[in-house]
């Protein structure tokens, strides 16, 4: 376990070294109970009252391909855009029962015609109608300061000089209650790290066919 954490300290330190001079923010290293690297884990930085936030400007993507969503995790600011083009050669039909953004567009191929906004933070998850095995996750968050972890469990968010309340969320974490820390960003100095590990939830029997 130690020579594991030892590695994803090594990565860190790598992203870090890649972020580039000028660059401020922390880096996320996010691992399950065992110490095993967490991807699809999302990061998000949240100000101290009163400190100003940008509006989303970059719309998202979530394609139908393969019979999957892909991504399967989406991070979006609230009020974000998110487009949901069909690229398989059957058609789909996408909805979300989830309180932060219910939807439901009836079967389509192509490029849906109407793009959602999501106008609400929390989670939204995504099915599909007709292949009941699709599933997909939008955390939408009211803060523009976010990343999400790759296959090396490590994410970078990128924000000014502040104090925040860093907060990460997977999708299968046990219990649903957020892990957070508070954290300081300090301009014109190397990223600041933060380190979680999350309980999973046990594999469901279904999950084993």
């Amino acid at each position: 376990m130690t020579i594991l954490l030892f590695r994803l300290a090594a990565a860190a330190t790598l992203s870090l070294m890649a972020a580039g001079a000028g660059a401020s923010g922390v880096a996320v290293q996010v691992a399950d109970s065992s110490g095993a690297p967490l991807a699809d884990a999302v990061a998000w930085l949240e100000p101290e009252a009163g400190q100003a936030l940008p509006k989303p400007v970059k719309p998202a993507e979530i394609e139908q391909k393969g019979l999957k969503f892909l991504p399967l995790v989406t991070v979006v600011q609230t009020g974000s855009r998110i487009e949901f083009p069909n690229n398989d050669k059957v058609r789909h039909h996408i909805y979300s029962f989830s309180p932060a953004h219910k939807f439901d567009q009836k079967l389509y191929s192509g490029t849906s015609a109407t793009p959602q906004i999501f106008d609400k933070a929390g989670i939204v998850v995504l099915g599909c109608n007709i292949h009941d095995k699709m599933v997909a996750y939008v955390r939408v968050v009211d803060t523009p300061y976010f990343a999400k972890t790759g296959a090396n469990g490590i994410g970078r968010v990128e924000a000014p000089a502040g104090k925040y309340l860093l907060k990460v969320w997977h999708f299968n974490m046990a219990g649903g209650q957020l892990a957070e820390q508070p954290v300081t960003v300090k301009a014109g100095e190397e990223f600041a790290s933060a380190a979680f590990r999350l309980a999973m939830k046990p594999p469901s029997s279904g999950d084993a066919l």
